[in-house]
C-alpha cells in the first residue's frame, strides 16, 4: 500500500483537523525513522498515516475496523503494528516496526502540544522543555505517559535524544502541518 491508498482509508474516516494533522506528523517521524533505521520508508510513513484512521468514526472498535481492513488488503506486518500501538491491548512487539509506533504516537502529540502554547511554537523547542512538560500532570492529561516511556524503553532510544529526532522532523515540516 502506499501513501496515496493510506491517505483515502484516512480521509474516508477520518475528517477531524487535529486527528487528521496528528495522522501526518506520525507518519513523518515515522518516515524519518525508517530512513534512520534503513527500514522501509513507505511502510513506516502508512503505518503513521493510518494508525489512527478508525478512531473517529468507529472510537469503541479503535483499532480492530483499521486492523481488518489492512488485513484484508494484505497488509499485516501494518495491520500487526497497528494493533500493538498501546501497550494495553497486550499485543507483542514483534519488530522495530511495532516499537517505533509506540514510541512515537503519544510523544509527537505531545510535542505538539507542547508547541501550541508557546509564543514561537516548535522554533527553539529543546527537550529539556518537553520533559518539563511531561513531569506536569495536568499538562495534556489525557496523554498516558507511561506508554511514552514504554516505547522508548522498547525502541531502546534515549528519550531526550528521541524528543530531539521528533521535534526536528516536526520542524521541517511545520509548514505542511500547519504548527
Amino acid at each position: 500500500m502506499d501513501r496515496s491508498e493510506a491517505r483515502k482509508i484516512l480521509e474516508e474516516w477520518t475528517k477531524s483537523e487535529s486527528l487528521l494533522r496528528h495522522a501526518l506528523s506520525v507518519s513523518m517521524v515515522m518516515e524519518a525513522y525508517a530512513r534512520k533505521f534503513q527500514e522501509d520508508d513507505e511502510e513506516w510513513a502508512v503505518t503513521g498515516l493510518l494508525h489512527d484512521a478508525d478512531y473517529e468514526a468507529f472510537p469503541d472498535q479503535h483499532p480492530n475496523v483499521i486492523v481488518k481492513r489492512l488485513k484484508d488488503l494484505g497488509e499485516h506486518t501494518i495491520a500487526h503494528a497497528i494493533s500493538a500501538h498501546y501497550t494495553k491491548w497486550e499485543v507483542p512487539y514483534t519488530n522495530r516496526l511495532d516499537k517505533a509506533l509506540l514510541a512515537c504516537d503519544e510523544l509527537t502529540g505531545f510535542i505538539v502540544a507542547c508547541s501550541q502554547v508557546r509564543p514561537q511554537g516548535l522554533e527553539g523547542m529543546k527537550p529539556k522543555s518537553v520533559l518539563k512538560k511531561l513531569k506536569q500532570k495536568s499538562f495534556a492529561a489525557k496523554v498516558e505517559r507511561d506508554e511514552i516511556y514504554q516505547g522508548v524503553s522498547k525502541l531502546e532510544v534515549d528519550l531526550s535524544e528521541h524528543i530531539n529526532f521528533i521535534i526536528s522532523v516536526l520542524q521541517a515540516h511545520k509548514t505542511s502541518l500547519n504548527l
